[in-house]
């Protein structure tokens, strides 16, 4: 499981590349899929801060709650894959 991790991690970002660079159009649904992404990671947690802190909870107990939202690991991997993917781009560029 480990390998398929670190395998995803660098196989995702360079499919992406190759897709934007043969088909225009991805290079846009990457993005406005990072913005999506990226708001519903933070909303999530922020809402669970939130409710921790309404609650008046213990934070690190209930903070590792959030890792059992689907929701949340989905955004957060494809953030992660998506700054690898622009990193690539920005390093092919410099080049």
């Amino acid at each position: 499981m480990k390998a398929l991790l670190v395998l995803g991690s660098v196989v995702f970002p360079l499919i992406m590349f190759f897709l934007q660079r043969k088909w225009i159009r991805f290079r846009f649904v990457f993005n406005l899929s990072a913005i999506i992404a990226t708001l519903v990671f933070a909303n999530i947690s922020s809402l669970s801060i939130y409710q921790i802190i309404i609650d008046n909870t213990v934070l690190m107990t209930n903070i590792h709650k959030i890792f059992l939202n689907p929701y949340f690991l989905i955004t957060g991997s494809y953030i992660g894959v998506y700054v690898l993917y622009r990193l690539l781009i920005l390093t092919m560029r410099e080049n």
